[in-house]
């Protein structure tokens, strides 16, 4: 199983458009690596991918990979979206596939009433192309190709519904993907807002393990004057702390751990500042886009 990093930041990318932070400003003069927007594809024969989520930035990052570049009858290599929730930088990408013959999404119940009656994103795309819905129910295994399965799992989040859909199980989801021949794991977790046992479950002992970076520090944007609410409040567990993911995760017997969707503000992002040398000398990694891992 090969997995690609489409994108590695979180909605906004980095530098965020409207952002002057010492990271957004430190990219900016090249002390760091630009990031495109919260996406990966997964391939078990380098000929059918599977993107998980689309994000708006979905048009540039199919042009910077080659193993998602269209043939000359316009048919693609991409064979499904599949999505981990319904937020804009996850599924607005959706519309900019819409000159596709038809398109194959997969996504729970409470996603896909979120994308029909919420934002109406899915009307809209289906008034552009056939969209042919796979329901994903959390625990349930469903064969994607060949040689690749995958389970979602359900990720409880506290985080507010934009949208207004009233429904809290399967409004977000990991997926744990399986590569049927060898029988390896691999764990994309791009929002969690706190590792419950259901949940530690579903990442124990997994080949790679993909999850939230989101902040450095749970009150990383209320220090620096950006919000008010703290990294746990908007759904996103923090990697530093006593409870952050960087204290809890090895005890859970991963492979390989990266770290993914990072915020504009994250240190992480540099790879001078002492938070990525912090991370790094746990033997954990910082997602960049482009990124190739082998399962």
């Amino acid at each position: 199983m090969l997995l690609r990093v489409l994108g590695s930041a979180a909605g906004g990318g980095s530098p965020q458009w409207n952002c002057g932070c010492p990271v957004c400003a430190a990219v900016r003069s090249r002390a760091g690596l630009a990031r495109t927007q919260s996406s990966v594809a997964v391939s078990v024969d380098r000929r059918r991918w599977f993107l998980i989520n689309a994000s708006p930035d979905v048009r540039t990052q199919i042009e910077a990979f080659p193993g998602l570049h269209p043939h000359a009858d316009r048919t693609t290599p991409l064979a499904a979206v599949l999505l981990t929730d319904a937020e804009l930088d996850h599924t607005l990408g959706l519309l900019l596939l819409r000159e596709a013959r038809a398109l194959r999404l997969y996504a729970t119940p409470a996603v896909r009433e979120t994308l029909c009656a919420g934002s109406g994103i899915l009307r809209t795309l289906e008034r552009y192309c056939p969209v042919e819905w796979r329901a994903v129910i959390p625990g349930t295994d469903l064969a994607l190709a060949d040689g690749l399965s995958c389970r979602a799992f359900d990720v409880p989040t506290l985080k507010r519904d934009r949208f207004g859909a009233g429904v809290d199980h399967g409004r977000v989801v990991g997926y744990r993907l399986t590569d049927e021949r060898s029988g390896e794991t691999l764990v994309y977790l791009p929002g969690v807002q706190s590792l419950t046992p259901a949940l530690r479950v579903e990442i124990k002992g997994c080949a790679c393990l993909l999850i939230d970076g989101t902040c450095w520090r749970d009150d990383e944007l209320v220090r620096l004057g950006l919000a008010g609410r703290t990294s746990r409040e908007m759904g996103h567990l923090p990697i530093d702390g006593p409870d952050g993911s960087l204290a809890q995760l090895p005890s859970l017997g991963v492979g390989r751990t990266i770290f993914v969707h990072m915020n504009n503000t994250n240190p992480v992002l540099l790879e001078d500042a002492p938070e990525r040398r912090t991370l790094e000398e746990s033997g954990m990694e910082v997602a960049m886009d482009g990124l190739e891992v082998q399962v």
